[in-house]
């Protein structure tokens, strides 16, 4: 193990702790992880300057408030699962395509569930793997409900790299895009992130009507067309709306 791993994991030895001590003092934590005193204060005042660990007027250490901010964003992307689930389960047992629910983090899109019981071709998209923002109409379908002023910082700092022959590698026709999207509320991508495949998204809103997710159905590009293909919006746009609605969003 590297000394830089190793670093890494005792840090982590040390956080542990706190789940089931509320505060620890210095000399209490370094008797509990059996981890030299110098050590424990090189990496006590690392945790402490990244604010996943407070010393309080007693000189007790205490879980920062970052991990509040964490916490946070942990429910509230488990709440947006389980409210979603029964209603991607429904929409793929019907329609028999794959089901994708995506979330933000940072300028990454993250598949958070995924429902392709009935899809016998397995896709790009997998639970725990990122695609960026421009990419993919689930991920897309996020990144055109954000600010102008976000986009355009977005795609100033963003190589449009292609992952297959469909993908935006054009800053005019991604925006172009974007704009078709914000006026149909769905978006759809063929072969962006995966050759011959097609995928079409809705957005998720929260409570204060901001994007916090996308959901997709995703398959084959030759089960994507015409009439079929306009099913498939029609469901996707039906079952976002409800989960939204489910989050408390009233627009």
């Amino acid at each position: 193990m590297s000394t830089k791993n190793k670093t890494v994991v005792r840090s982590l030895d040390i956080l542990n702790l706190f789940v089931e001590h509320p505060a620890l003092t210095f000399q209490e934590i370094i008797d509990l992880s059996g981890i030299p005193k110098s050590s424990v204060y090189r990496m006590l005042t690392s945790l402490e300057e990244m604010n996943f660990l407070e010393k309080g007027a007693d000189s007790y250490y205490r879980l920062g408030l970052l991990f509040l901010k964490y916490g946070s964003l942990v429910s509230k992307r488990l709440d947006i699962r389980k409210i979603a689930y029964p209603i991607m389960e429904e929409l793929h047992q019907e329609l028999k395509e794959a089901i994708n629910l995506i979330v933000r983090q940072g300028d990454q899109a993250i598949y958070v569930e995924k429902i392709d019981t009935f899809q016998k071709v397995r896709l790009y998209t997998a639970v725990g793997r990122s695609s960026p923002l421009y990419a993919g109409a689930c991920s897309r379908i996020i990144l055109s409900h954000l600010s102008d002023a976000y986009i355009a910082d977005y795609l100033d700092s963003t190589a449009l790299k292609q992952f297959a022959n469909g993908t935006f590698t054009d800053r005019e026709a991604l925006l172009a895009s974007i704009q078709e999207t914000r006026r149909n509320g769905y978006t759809i991508s063929n072969s962006e992130l995966e050759n011959f495949t097609t995928s079409v998204a809705a957005p998720i809103f929260d409570f204060n009507g901001e994007v916090i997710a996308g959901l997709s159905i995703a398959g084959i590009e030759a089960n994507y067309q015409e009439e079929n293909l306009q099913t498939f919006i029609s469901k996707v746009k039906e079952a976002a709306s409800e989960i939204s609605r489910q989050l408390g969003y009233i627009g």
